[in-house]
Formats: structure tokens, C-alpha cells, sequence
């Protein structure tokens, strides 16, 4: 087969955000993001985008627990991208929140990879529903910023499989994206962009996808590699060299002819399918209703002592205290970036909700207002009398809420960004110090947090009388706010991460993140609340929690188990006087298990509406496949039999009721051979049966406690100890044979 120039050419951009135009294949636009269509307003400004709605991030979309409406959200993303002539949308990231340091974790949904891969699947869902591309992202192991280009996230299979590749896999088989990108970094030494193993052996070859591999933009070290390992689509263009360099490879056959023409192929498969998409429009003011409803079922109420909210709107005067109140965050930096059709700032809309009186004083200073700015909480360093600055605008918001019946204090982390990962897990010192003296003035002050991954809220939250958690609220995250603080919006968040007490008590802490260009994963399978749980270590809200302006009650669960997984069955009853959701979460256990296995892992969950006063019987099912673990012995999945605990709850830590379901394993049986231990071969039935025999045949006497001694050494070296040849060398082999036929 001759290798075409065109061929090359198709598996490159044109451009930043273009793929290459040849004959009989047009261009197509690919551009980012996961909350919101940023298409490039100028073409000498990539990352500056033409105004769209500004979604809230995944950081606050995994809070609601809802794949409908996260599916909603891909819905309307898709009619703005096709609106946009946008033919693939990239997003949305599908990676595990590993560390809460991550400066990117405000793109991806969950420290668990069943939530994870259920809201990415609804989102890839929404998105394709409207003939408009998803790209999942960014594959795989890409769980930080700090030498992102570069470093080596090393860890091993199970670890990898069951966590970090699991949520991209539901994405794959059930979603069905359109492409894939694969992510900066090296996995185990490699780089993703050029790792058969992923890009070929497991994406295509166990699961099953057909689209394109692309890669990340500048993730390519080596063209000829990356195409020889599964990569279709390099990112972004020109690359004239490159493309030279695949004819070349292929001329000189280091490169197979048919690997560049499937590559080719699959780039104007996409093409094709973007071809099919009818230009659209969509309605600015829906979708952004849409932003609203999701920032406020996004937002999580962590305390509400003495029922301090909700506000009234008629006689309750309030003092709205910080500067993020007025100038808000609701974005995180990088590539996400959108320029929003509109912006709707908390004290507006509180200042609108209510016809009490407001006052607001802003409490520290915001150094580069806007959507990615931040806010260090203090004059700049050269700035004169930096310190009696802020001293004032404390004392000015303390005056504020002593007048007012309540205080609601706005705080928050000065930036999460794309390129950086964060130091700390505290606020801003101006932030904390005007949240220690408000407090302090107004027993009944409740703090909002603005922040795009989790802070540390210990000591300060014992002091105050609410915490409402509302991470990054999109463009309509102000009007959302208010909606959940006077009680048109019951809050049903629910952390999709866990909140630590202090940062040491993390199981990423102490290797994040990394060194000489390595990041070693080793907690293993212990990420995030599984680490907590197995260590017994206290949090600050775990992971699943999350208050309501009602309560629930649960009733004794009930569980069967079959060929296709188990079904679980519970009631649950409002028991206040509001409507309310509640987030029913199942947690699976298996006590005594082969393998090592954290306390309870997540394995369904339900977004219930519930009446007050009403009771509702909520069903859910837990797939067969999501019981198993990967066995690293047998190089595929296995579902171990036996007794299951099956808890149902309200978070990680409040489980209400629990029921014990059999299940059946799967039938398994590890081959033996002459580097198996004798302990192995004794606890086979078969290889006991053979080995038995030959250690207890005529002249083969074994003194027991000898084989006790032995017992965790390969057969054949302790054929080599065995005294007076009851099991020489040479029997070896014939043992073998006889315990695998």
C-alpha cells in the first residue's frame, strides 16, 4: 500500500481548533469545553471565546447526583455548539479527583468512578443527542497539573483498572463518545499519547470503540509512535513534519500502511458523522434558567444550626459580607474559560429575593476581578497601609452584621486553574479573619463558599450557625444562591468528594505530587472516602453528605441477587413539612475477602423527589460487573462469591439499613505452575490431590513442620530442600502437568 500525503495530513489540524481540509474531506471545528461552548472570538486569541452560557463546572454539577440533569446540561451545550458550527465539543473529563490539590479538579465530577462514569456517560449522552461529537478526556491518570507535559503516573493494573480507567470505561461502552483524548502525561513510563496498551489493547480492543483518539493539544511527542500506538488525530496544526514523518516511517516500513490508512479512515468517519448535523439556534434565556436550576441543585448545605436558614424575605434583615458577593466566582482558569451571555451577582439577587433590609460591606479586597481572577483578600504588597486596609473593611463588615439579624459571609479560594495545582487547603487569611470576627459579632451568621475544590472548614465552621457549600455556580450562580437561601430551592446537594479535617490526613498527601518526574499512586485502591474508611480517620463531611431543609426517614432494605448483579429495594419517607430530594446511596462490602478492599465502595445510587409526608419506594439495581475486581493473577475480572453487604444510606458515613446478600462467583481457578508456592498448590484441590500423592508415597515420608517452613516457597525450590527425594527436580514438570489437565 502507498502511503498519501492526504493520509498524513487528514491525522493532524489545520489549525488551533480545525481539523486539515484534503480532497473530499472538509474541515471540521473541535473546541473546548465541558461547561460551556468556547469557540474562539478572534483567530489570534484561541483561549478568548464568543459569548455562551457559562454551565456551572462539573465540581458543582457531580453535586446534584442526577445523571437526567446533568444530561440536560449536554443537551443544551449541544445546541449552543451546533448553533456554534461546532462539529465536536471537548469534554467532559473523566478524571478521579485523587488529590484535592488538583488545580483542574473543578472539571472533573468525583474522588468515586461510579459517579464519575454515570455523569460523564449522561453528559457524552445530552451532548450527542444533538449530532455534535463529546470528547472524553483526558486518558488516562491525569490526576494533576504540577509537570503535567511530563510527569509518569505510575501505579499498578488493579489500581489502574478498577479506579482510574473504570469511569472511562462506562463512558465508552455506554455513551459511546465520538472521540476520545488521550491525556499530557506518561502512565507507568509511557506517554499516553503513544501507549498501545491504552490507546489499542483496551480502548478498542476490550471495549470496543470505534471513533477517533485524539490527542490532547501538544500532547504528541513522537508523530510515528503516537499513530503506531492508536492515536488518529494530533492536535493542534500545522504539523508538516510530522506528517513527512509518517510517509517517511511508512516508505521505510516502520510503520505498517494500513495503521496510517485506519487512522485516516477513522478521522473522516468523523468528519462524516459531524456532516449530518443541521445548523441550529438555541434560546439564551432557557439555558440560562437551566445554569440556575443546576448551581442550585448543586449546592451543598454542610450545617444549618438552629435552622438558620432559610431566610424569610419580609422581615429578616441581612448583611451580605464579602466581596465575592458583588464580584463573584463562578468559574475556574484555563481552557474552560467562557466569556458568559450574562452574569448574575449574589448581592443583586439577594438584595432582589427579599423586600427585608440589606446591607453589604465587602470585607476584603478582590485583586483582578472577573470569573478567573483572584482574590487574595488583601491590598498588594506594595500598596501602602496594605494591613489597616483590611483591618477596615473588617471592622465595616462586623459593624454591618451586628446591625443585621443575620450575616451571610461570601469566602472562597482565590483560583483553580488549568496549568497549577494549589498548595493549601485553607482560605485566604483576610477571608478566615473576617469569617472568625463576623462570627463572633452575629451568632447567626451563615458563610458561602465560592470555590472550585474543597477547602479546609475546621476550626472556623464550629463557630458558625450555616455553611452552604456552592463551589462554582456558573453565570446564574448568584440568582441560584438566593434561591436556596430564602427557600424557593430546598438544598439536595451532595458531596461528591470528601472534606477533610487537614490535608496530612489524605491518602494522596504524601505522594503528591511526586518527584524526579514520577508520581507514585500509593494508596492504591484507597482513593479518596475508601482511604479515609479504611484508616478510620475522621473527616469533616464525608463523602455523599449533604443537609436539607427537611428530613428523611429510611425503612429496612431489601436485596436479591441474580445472573445480572443485585436489586435493591428501601422506602424512604419525608418527615418535615418541605418537598425534598433526597440522594439514596447503596455501599457494598465483602467482609473477608480474597483480595485487599476498602471498607464500602459505592455501587448505586438515586436522586428521589419525595413529598412532605409522603413515602416512596426507591429500586436500584447494581450491574453484575460492577461487583467485580480485577485479578491480577487471572488478567481479567472476576466477581468473587459469597456474602455481600449491601448498606443503604444517606452519605458514606450514615447508613441507615443494611441487608446481606449471597452472591455467586465466578468460577475460577489460577493454573498452577513450578513458581506457584506450596501453600497455593495445597490450597487447590487438584494440585493438594497430586501433591499429596507424591509426598506421601512409599519411602516419601515429609516431616511436617518442615512443609510449614517451606510453604511460602515456589514448588521447584522446594523440591531442591526436600530431604531423601520425596519430590526431586525432575518431578517437577509431571506435577504440573497433571494439576492443569
Amino acid at each position: 500500500m502507498t502511503p498519501h500525503p492526504e493520509q498524513a495530513a487528514l491525522t493532524s489540524g489545520a489549525d488551533f481548533w480545525h481539523t486539515t481540509e484534503v480532497a473530499g474531506t472538509p474541515a471540521i471545528t473541535l473546541t473546548d469545553g465541558p461547561h460551556g461552548v468556547r469557540l474562539a472570538a478572534t483567530p489570534g486569541d484561541p483561549l478568548t471565546g464568543r459569548p455562551a452560557t457559562c454551565f456551572p463546572p462539573a465540581v458543582t454539577t457531580a453535586s446534584t447526583w442526577d445523571p437526567d440533569l446533568v444530561r440536560r446540561v449536554g443537551e443544551a451545550l449541544g445546541d449552543e455548539a451546533r448553533a456554534a458550527g461546532v462539529a465536536v465539543l471537548l469534554g467532559p473529563g473523566a478524571n478521579l479527583k485523587r488529590s484535592p490539590l488538583c488545580g483542574r479538579n473543578f472539571e472533573y465530577f468525583s474522588e468515586d468512578p461510579l459517579l464519575t462514569g454515570v455523569l460523564a456517560t449522561a453528559w457524552v449522552r445530552g451532548v450527542q443527542s444533538r449530532q455534535v461529537g463529546a470528547s472524553v478526556k483526558h486518558f488516562a491518570a491525569n490526576s494533576q497539573e504540577t509537570d503535567r507535559m511530563t510527569v509518569s503516573a505510575d501505579l499498578d493494573e488493579r489500581t489502574l483498572r478498577e479506579l482510574y480507567l473504570s469511569a472511562f470505561r462506562r463512558v465508552v461502552q455506554e455513551g459511546r463518545p465520538w472521540t476520545v483524548m488521550c491525556s499530557y502525561n506518561r502512565v507507568n513510563g509511557v506517554y499516553a499519547s503513544q501507549d498501545r496498551f491504552l490507546l489499542t489493547d483496551v480502548l478498542r480492543g476490550e471495549w470496543g470503540f470505534d471513533g477517533v483518539v485524539v490527542s490532547d493539544w501538544g500532547a504528541v511527542v513522537d508523530r510515528v509512535a503516537a499513530v503506531a500506538a492508536g492515536l488518529d488525530l494530533t492536535m493542534p496544526g500545522p504539523d508538516d513534519a510530522g506528517d513527512r514523518a509518517l510517509v517517511e516511517a511508512v516508505e521505510a516500513g516502520d510503520l505498517a500502511p494500513e495503521v496510517l490508512a485506519a487512522a485516516a479512515d477513522r478521522v473522516r468517519d468523523l468528519v462524516g458523522r459531524a456532516a449530518a448535523r443541521r445548523p441550529g439556534e438555541y434560546d439564551a434565556d432557557a439555558h440560562h434558567a437551566l445554569a440556575r436550576e443546576v448551581a442550585a441543585r448543586g449546592a451543598v448545605l454542610l450545617k444549618n444550626e438552629g435552622a438558620v436558614l432559610p431566610l424569610h424575605t419580609d422581615r429578616t434583615s441581612v448583611a451580605v459580607l464579602g466581596e465575592y458577593a458583588r464580584t463573584p466566582r463562578y468559574q475556574g482558569g484555563g481552557s474552560s474559560t467562557i466569556t458568559p451571555t450574562r452574569l448574575d451577582d449574589p448581592l443583586t439577587c439577594i438584595a432582589t429575593a427579599t423586600s427585608g433590609p440589606v446591607r453589604f460591606a465587602p470585607g476584603y479586597l478582590v485583586d483582578h476581578p472577573g470569573s478567573g481572577g483572584t482574590g487574595s483578600g488583601s491590598a498588594g504588597p506594595d500598596e501602602p497601609g496594605a494591613d489597616g486596609v483590611a483591618a477596615e473593611l473588617v471592622a465595616e463588615a462586623v459593624e454591618a452584621a451586628q446591625e443585621c439579624d443575620v450575616a451571610v459571609v461570601f469566602v472562597g479560594t482565590p483560583e483553580e486553574a488549568e496549568g497549577r495545582d494549589r498548595t493549601t487547603l485553607d482560605l485566604p487569611a483576610a477571608h478566615l479573619e473576617l469569617v472568625r470576627q463576623v462570627a463572633a459579632a452575629n451568632p447567626r451568621t451563615v458563610v458561602v463558599l465560592c470555590n472550585g475544590g474543597v477547602v479546609r472548614t475546621t476550626p472556623w465552621d464550629a463557630d458558625v450557625a450555616g455553611v452552604l457549600e456552592c463551589w462554582l455556580p456558573g453565570q446564574a450562580g448568584g440568582s441560584a444562591l438566593a434561591d436556596v437561601l430564602f427557600g424557593v430551592v430546598n438544598p439536595s446537594g451532595r458531596l461528591a468528594e470528601t472534606i477533610p479535617l487537614r490535608l496530612a490526613d489524605h491518602p494522596s498527601h504524601l505522594d503528591f505530587p511526586g518527584t524526579d518526574g514520577h508520581l507514585r499512586y500509593g494508596e492504591g485502591v484507597h482513593v479518596g472516602y475508601r482511604g479515609f474508611d479504611a484508616r478510620e480517620l475522621g473527616v469533616a463531611y464525608p463523602f455523599g453528605f449533604g443537609l436539607s431543609y427537611t428530613t428523611f426517614e429510611y425503612g429496612t432494605a431489601t436485596a436479591s441477587a441474580d445472573g445480572s448483579g443485585i436489586t435493591v429495594r428501601v422506602e424512604v419517607t419525608n418527615t418535615g413539612d418541605r418537598d425534598g430530594r433526597e440522594v439514596v446511596q447503596v455501599y457494598v462490602s465483602r467482609p473477608g475477602s480474597r483480595v485487599r478492599r476498602a471498607p464500602r465502595e459505592l455501587k448505586a445510587f438515586a436522586t428521589v423527589p419525595v413529598d412532605a409526608g409522603r413515602t416512596v419506594e426507591v429500586v436500584l439495581d447494581i450491574a453484575r460487573g460492577d461487583l467485580a475486581h480485577w485479578d491480577v493473577r487471572l488478567g481479567r475480572w472476576v466477581v468473587e462469591g459469597g456474602p455481600h453487604h449491601v448498606a443503604v444510606g444517606a452519605s458514606s458515613r450514615d447508613l441507615r439499613t443494611t441487608v446481606v446478600v449471597d452472591v455467586v462467583g465466578d468460577d475460577v481457578r489460577v493454573p498452577l505452575t513450578a513458581q506457584t508456592s506450596l501453600a497455593d498448590w495445597l490450597a487447590d484441590p487438584r494440585g493438594a490431590r497430586v501433591l499429596g500423592a507424591a509426598l506421601s508415597g512409599p519411602g516419601s515420608p515429609v516431616d511436617q513442620g518442615l512443609l510449614g517452613l517451606v510453604a511460602a516457597m515456589p514448588l521447584d525450590r522446594v523440591a531442591k530442600l526436600l530431604p531423601g527425594g520425596a519430590l526431586d527436580p525432575a518431578s517437577v514438570d509431571a506435577l504440573v502437568a497433571a494439576a492443569n489437565s
